[in-house]
């Protein structure tokens, strides 16, 4: 014969069995437990970046992130962690080799994988060095210790310094290694820019140490050197745009010797004064005939440079309105600083150009290879069929077998592959993104000569 238990007994029980906690899979939620995990890396891109993972600015923070704050609203710091939806906000992970790490972002690939793993992104800078350690970071797998909400937390213990970040890393990913003008590397920085102006810094003749990447104080005294001669007011611990277009002028012009040779004064041979004419008139000294005589006008115009570079006083000391050693060394460093000012101003119309082009659209501003879809691969074939290698009729905005074609056609004759075998071949990579925008920026740059800028 069965027992019933006594009504308020069987009721007691089914109070507790609805209200009493559950753990289907047997491990208190509230307890640590181990976990493998996928695990790598991401940054905040910044702009006046030489290198992007995905080409461009724009692209890289639909990949990374806005890199200001995280989902829960922290801002970001260095080892705060991306995790999967089932991770709540504030569970800590600890990781062999990296220390305790925090959960307060999410990722559209941060999830649960089909192995059983779990995908955690971990936060490593932002700007170049950022990028750099997040490259070389890679893939790691790793077996870790999840501390949920509710446990006995360690506290967070993530050092930055154990990752290094390799400025080579970068290189593939250069896209305007070519323009400084689009970098920004400031006093501090560890990275591909800094390496950059240290070569044209080199080429300028103001740098002579090996470019480290480091812009310390060997960096900026040489800034100082280089603005001072150039008397650009510009600060040194930052490289503007307008210091930028000086630099790059001046380090892909060498010194040109002054074409005035011997002694310009009254009775000296007509070339020579001719000369000292038209150079004159080139910096705005002299606005009278080149005819070879030494006129008032000549010896006006150059006591007039003498006295503004602090070489002679009055018109009757020693040497005044004479061309002689000491004025044509100031000539000649006066004539250089006009002609790399010259070219500086074209570097700057250039980069406003390539600038204008991105922000309306009209250039490619990140990497594309088969499978992209969208606009951007719209202008790519747009600009292929410009160039005859893909039918203008067949633009369609999907990146497939045709457009592959096309691109390499274009790479083959840009000498920038020789096969498909060669890496990137067919698609856009850093050097073809780079071929195009060079053919783009040069073709606008001689609209807006020709017609102004609102031929663009």
């Amino acid at each position: 014969m069965k027992h019933k238990l006594p009504l308020r007994i069987r009721a007691t029980i089914t109070l507790l069995a609805l209200f009493a906690p559950t753990n289907v899979t047997g491990i208190d939620p509230a307890m640590p437990y181990e976990q493998e995990f996928v695990l790598t890396a991401y940054y905040s891109p910044l702009p006046g970046q030489c290198c992007y993972v995905r080409g461009g600015y724009e692209a890289d923070k639909i990949l990374n992130g806005e890199g200001h704050t995280a989902a829960d609203g922290t801002a970001v710091y260095p080892g705060m962690l991306a995790a999967p939806q089932s991770y709540a906000f504030g569970t800590r992970v600890k990781l062999p080799r990296l220390g305790t790490l925090t959960v307060h972002d999410r990722g559209g690939a941060i999830q649960v994988l089909h192995s059983g793993a779990h995908r955690l992104d971990v936060w490593v800078g932002s700007g170049e060095e950022g990028l750099a350690r997040a490259l070389a970071f890679g893939v790691q797998h790793i077996r870790g210790t999840v501390y949920p909400l509710g446990s006995r937390q360690p506290e967070n213990d993530f050092d930055l310094a154990r990752l290094r970040a390799p400025m080579e890393r970068l290189s593939p990913f250069g896209v305007q290694t070519e323009n400084l003008l689009a970098l920004s590397p400031k006093l501090g920085d560890r990275n591909l820019s800094s390496a950059i102006l240290q070569d044209h810094l080199r080429s300028a003749g103001y740098f002579d140490h090996v470019s480290s990447g480091y812009f310390g104080p060997e960096t900026q005294e040489a800034m100082k050197r280089f603005l001072n001669d150039f008397e650009l007011e510009e600060p040194s611990d930052r490289l503007t745009e307008r210091s930028a277009s000086f630099l790059l002028a001046a380090s892909r012009r060498s010194e040109a010797e002054l074409p005035i040779h011997g002694i310009v004064e009254k009775g000296g041979s007509e070339d020579t004064i001719a000369q000292a004419q038209r150079i004159l008139r080139f910096l705005g000294y002299y606005d009278g005939r080149t005819d070879g005589a030494y006129s008032l006008a000549l010896h006006s115009a150059i006591l007039r440079f003498q006295q503004e570079k602090g070489l002679v006083g009055t018109a009757i000391d020693p040497g005044a309105g004479r061309i002689g050693p000491l004025t044509r060394r100031a000539l000649e460093a006066e004539w250089n600083r006009r002609l790399v000012a010259v070219r500086a101003d074209k570097y700057s119309t250039i980069h406003a150009v390539e600038q204008q082009l991105i922000d309306g659209g009209k250039t490619l501003d990140m990497f594309l290879a088969e499978g992209h879809t969208g606009q951007r691969v719209r202008l790519l074939q747009h600009l292929l069929a410009e160039r005859g290698y893909f039918p203008e009729e067949k633009i369609n905005g999907n990146f497939g077998a045709l457009t592959r074609s096309a691109v390499f056609d274009y790479q083959v004759a840009s000498g920038i592959v020789d096969s498909l075998s060669d890496d990137g071949a067919g698609s856009v990579g850093p050097e073809t993104l780079q071929s195009l925008r060079r053919e783009e920026r040069a073709k606008a740059y001689r609209i807006v000569r020709a017609e102004g800028w609102k031929a663009l």
